[in-house]
């Protein structure tokens, strides 16, 4: 038993100081790949995207993908608790099934983890999720997830989505291709941001009239120069 209890002992040393260094790195370089598009790779998908700084980026994303996934970005520290009570209470209520992960738990999981998976991989995205908030900060959390967030089949990043979708970067992005753009995010797989119908058309639309609200409100503060 003793045996057994070092061993794990320095397995769990070896996993701090591995994900340490990685997390340490990503705080200056772009995430040049993740699990997720090695799952598309796989499919036969191929993968298309393009790093983009958040200085060059157009703000409206960010207020953009603040709007949709995570009002309180700027407030939490990588664990909104409302949020995760509301969605629980709503969950059990039968209704549209929400989740209640932020922006940061989001690129935790995208950039170290795998989707899916159960208990141990939600504790290892707390676990990542803690790190990136005490050494990146929220800037760098926000530039790496709108890297990194699949915004369509084999298309990870803004950049590439507004590429794809509207045929220009997104150093320029209108209210309404922002909000297209994040409406994608939760399901980049079934949604698209050109042409969309349905539920994609009506929350995009509500997003690019949201983002309006985030910059008056100031809920992307902690993204200001």
């Amino acid at each position: 038993m003793g045996r057994i209890l070092r061993i794990l002992a320095k397995a769990a040393l070896v996993f701090i100081l591995v994900s340490l260094l990685f997390v340490g790195a990503y705080r200056f370089v772009p995430v040049p790949f993740t699990w997720t598009m090695l799952g598309d790779v796989i499919a036969g998908h191929g993968v298309t995207k393009r790093w983009m700084p958040l200085d060059e980026m157009d703000p409206d994303m960010a207020r953009a993908a603040i709007a949709g996934e995570d009002a309180r970005f700027c407030e939490h520290h990588g664990f909104d608790w409302k949020g995760i009570a509301s969605a629980a209470y709503s969950n059990a209520q039968g209704k549209r099934l929400r989740g209640g992960s932020t922006i940061s738990q989001q690129t935790a999981k995208n950039v170290f983890l795998f989707q899916g998976g159960g208990y141990l991989r939600k504790a290892a995205e707390a676990y990542f999720t803690v790190l990136i908030e005490a050494l990146w900060g929220k800037r760098r959390i926000m530039e790496v997830y709108l890297n990194v967030a699949e915004t369509g089949i084999g298309t990870y990043g803004a950049d590439a989505a507004a590429i794809r979708y509207f045929n220009h970067d997104a150093t320029h992005l209108s209210p309404t291709e922002a909000g297209r753009i994040a409406a994608v995010l939760p399901l980049p797989k079934k949604r698209a941001a050109i042409d969309p119908h349905g539920f994609v058309r009506r929350h995009g639309n509500a997003l690019a009239r949201y983002v309006g609200v985030v910059r008056r409100s100031g809920l992307d503060a902690c993204l200001r120069k």
